[in-house]
């Protein structure tokens, strides 16, 4: 499967969004967040592991969407299909981004939303928010939960996409006794199955979790430890590993 999506697909996304954003009377939203920027852009890094750079995309009412982002990433996101970036050299102590923010929301209105509700989080310091608020006209709201209502919906493409990292988690799991033997220490086990993804398709094994224990367990969220798989075992693995930005579960 080719990697990405097409240009028409984020366009599709943008227009639906731009649709709710103009029924809520909403000049903009700002997103903050990996996974609310890569649905409107496609830009997959990992560089988001850092905590010390924060990232902006703004959607326009009308318009196509606009990059704030630190000055590393500007490459990458110019290879996406957004072509207004402003950076800034990250980090900046003094100030991290949040003028050129708050200059790029200024000019697109005072009703400014950004994902409040289910799910969402806001991916900058809380001071830098503050700072951010007063230097508007007003504060920034909330989005009327237009993100999340999108996201929940997929598109034939995005359905693809999670088959496809499913597909590689299911010829992971048919490999597991490849791995699994009596004697085997469970975080060889864990470690082997991580190889055994990768080996399959997936891009990185974020999520990985499960336990093996006499009859069955009742801890399935714990780090694995070294005690050796034993006749009686019950064996349970689950993971959440990725696929060109796409979870299986």
């Amino acid at each position: 499967m080719p990697q990405g999506f097409e240009i028409a697909e984020f366009k599709a996304r943008l227009t639906r969004a731009q649709s709710r954003m103009d029924a809520a009377g909403l000049d903009a939203i700002l997103l903050t967040t990996e996974p609310d920027i890569r649905y409107f852009t496609g830009y997959l890094t990992r560089f988001w592991e850092s905590p010390c750079r924060p990232w902006f995309l703004v959607l326009p009412r009308s318009g196509d969407p606009i990059a704030v982002i630190p000055s590393i990433g500007a490459a990458l996101m110019a290879r996406s299909w957004i072509t207004d970036i402003r950076c800034w050299r990250a980090p900046d102590l003094e100030d991290d981004g949040i003028s050129l923010l708050a200059e790029t929301l200024r000019a697109l209105g005072p009703s400014i939303g950004t994902p409040s509700g289910l799910q969402s989080h806001l991916r900058m310091p809380l001071n830098d928010f503050a700072r951010l608020n007063a230097a508007l006209p007003q504060p920034i709201g909330a989005d009327f939960d237009i993100l999340r209502s999108l996201r929940l919906v997929k598109s034939e493409a995005e359905i693809e996409k999670i088959k496809t990292a499913c597909q590689i988690a299911n010829r992971a799991f048919a490999r597991v006794p490849e791995i699994a033997s009596m004697g085997q220490p469970l975080a060889q086990v864990f470690r082997d199955f991580q190889r055994l993804c990768l080996d399959e398709g997936a891009d990185w094994v974020p999520y990985l979790a499960g336990a093996a224990a006499p009859g069955g367990y009742g801890d399935v969220i714990s780090p694995a430890d070294d005690r050796p798989l034993a006749a009686g075992d019950i064996l349970m693995l689950d993971t959440g590993l990725v696929h060109d930005g796409y979870f299986c579960d």
